[in-house]
């Protein structure tokens, strides 16, 4: 008999570990498999439903051999029964590798990168891709030598033998080291994030894909192609960022009149042509006068406006997002004024009530309302979208109605579509992330009851410079006189294209060339050219 070496208590002892851990087991299984799953399908979040779905096999699987090792223990024995032990002891190093690696790369990653789209911070674009390409295979490293060693196999000449090996390795492959601490320094430096367009010293531009541990890859725009560059190679190049701080890109054009033209009418047309031009920055109204005088668009296809038409409405939807920017500043400027003044000598409940009334005006021009937190053991306040059609003539959602009538741009590919939500709505995010935090700090100010203006200036300047700016006059367009020659006089024409992002990166080369062709049309019209 297979107990016959054992006592009978020992024997009794096994039989009622393995039962009482097969009830146990059963009811870890109900758990796991209904009755946390039916708990966390009513929660808002998904992570702990996800976190769930990773970890019931692991865990209950962890139970048994657990509740295997114990059982198997009592028995004392040996042989057989020890190499049991050991066995079981390196499953469950099998398990546990496994489970951490999977809440690694499906639940750390995961929320880790949806994070990271909600942050200004480029560092955190670049180091989660690195750490969710090298951190798995050092958590299956670890594993498999702790398995191997549980199983009681001797790593000692392994070791001395990967140390070896390392050395010789780390020698020879000392230039792919150097790439990879490059990487590490591109990763701290931070000069560009995923889908930023780039400079290259030899004039041709690209488009960040993925930094990979030794190579980052780049498609070029000009070849449509894709290349892989040394990251020593590309940290040591002077790298020119196209899409920051913002996406809009400034061109130039250079074109020569007769040399009896009149500077001043000419300075004039060449004004009107550009800010004809919707995909051009510059004074709304100002485009809104002239866009009907720019002829250079293609006709209308079926079943889609035409340029001018998309473009008018485009202009005007952004006209009502700078008035409510406008408004929103100046009701923060006063707000930081009527703060300077109450938080002399510290806040009491009626002042901290009265800001409280004073921000949540401003919280509805934003398209947000303050409401009880129910998650929160306090009661605390925090802030949520204004429910439709409230939020409509709101901040939030008048950018949303305009970036949605941006996607009606006769021009833009079918990849656009992604590109301006992308852009905008991890912006929102950002924006109701912030005034949360600002909004704690006014209903709570605690220590910092007298920098509440500093808070609130701090906010505005993100507002003004990061978010949207208002207004935008050192982007206008620029017209110069360069210089004045015996057969012309020479003109230069600075001017801003909306987003170099979109059109497959080749919308502004598609703006300059229409402008080209409208500016020889009007000065052709108006005999200088």
């Amino acid at each position: 008999m297979l107990f016959s070496t054992f006592s009978e208590a020992q024997t009794s002892f096994f039989l009622y570990t393995l039962f009482i851990s097969a009830s146990a087991a059963t009811i870890l299984y109900v758990i796991l498999f209904y009755l946390l799953r039916s708990l966390f399908r009513r929660w808002e979040t998904d992570a702990a439903l996800v976190i769930l779905s990773i970890s019931q096999f692991p865990v209950l699987a962890l139970f048994v051999l657990g509740c295997l090792k114990i059982a198997f223990f009592n028995l004392h024995g040996a042989g057989l029964f020890q190499w049991i032990e050991k066995t079981i002891a390196a499953l469950i190093i099998a398990a546990t590798t496994f489970w951490v690696s999977q809440l690694f790369t499906q639940v750390l990653v995961y929320y880790l990168t949806a994070y990271a789209r909600r942050t200004e911070a480029i560092w955190d674009d670049v180091l989660i891709p690195i750490l969710q390409s090298f951190v798995p295979p050092l958590i299956y490293l670890f594993g498999t030598f702790f398995f191997l060693q549980t199983l009681g196999i001797d790593l000692t000449g392994l070791w001395v033998a990967f140390g070896g090996i390392t050395f010789v390795l780390g020698f020879a492959l000392r230039e792919i080291l150097a790439d990879f601490f490059s990487g590490l320094i591109l990763l701290i430096d931070t000069p560009f994030q995923f889908g930023d367009m780039i400079a290259l010293p030899n004039g041709s531009t690209a488009v960040i894909k993925k930094i990979g541990l030794r190579v980052t890859h780049l498609y070029l725009i000009d070849n449509h192609c894709e290349i892989y560059t040394p990251n020593s190679q590309l940290a040591a190049k002077d790298i020119v960022n196209l899409s920051r701080p913002t996406p809009h890109f400034a061109y130039s054009i250079n074109l020569s009149v007769k040399p009896d033209a009149d500077p001043v009418n000419t300075t004039k047309i060449l004004r009107e042509i550009v800010l004809g031009h919707p995909d051009t920055l510059g004074n709304l109204d100002a485009k809104l006068e002239n866009l009907d005088k720019f002829t250079g668009f293609a006709e209308a296809q079926p079943g889609k406006m035409s340029k001018q038409e998309a473009g008018r409405l485009r202009l005007l939807a952004e006209k009502e997002v700078n008035q409510q920017l406008a408004k929103i500043e100046k009701a923060f400027d006063e707000l930081i004024a009527q703060i300077k003044v109450l938080e002399k000598g510290g806040l009491d409940a009626a002042e901290i009530s009265i800001l409280q009334v004073a921000y949540q005006d401003i919280l509805k021009k934003v398209g947000l309302r303050a409401a009880i937190d129910t998650k929160s053991k306090r009661g605390r306040s925090t802030l949520e979208e204004l429910l439709t059609p409230d939020i409509e003539n709101t901040l939030i959602g008048s950018i949303r109605n305009w970036y949605k009538i941006w996607l009606q741009d006769p021009d833009l590919l079918p990849e656009d579509e992604t590109i301006l939500p992308e852009e905008w709505e991890p912006k929102i995010e950002l924006l109701k992330f912030k005034l949360n935090k600002l909004y704690q700090k006014i209903s709570h100010p605690g220590g910092d009851e007298t920098r509440l203006d500093d808070y609130g200036t701090n906010f505005l300047e993100w507002l003004r410079d990061n978010f949207k700016q208002s207004q935008t006059t050192w982007k206008e367009p620029q017209i110069r006189m360069t210089d004045i020659k015996i057969d012309g006089i020479e003109f230069a024409v600075r001017f801003y294209v909306d987003n170099i992002k979109l059109e497959h990166w080749w919308r502004g080369n598609r703006v300059s060339n229409q402008l080209r062709r409208e500016i020889v049309r009007r000065l052709r019209q108006a005999y200088i050219y």
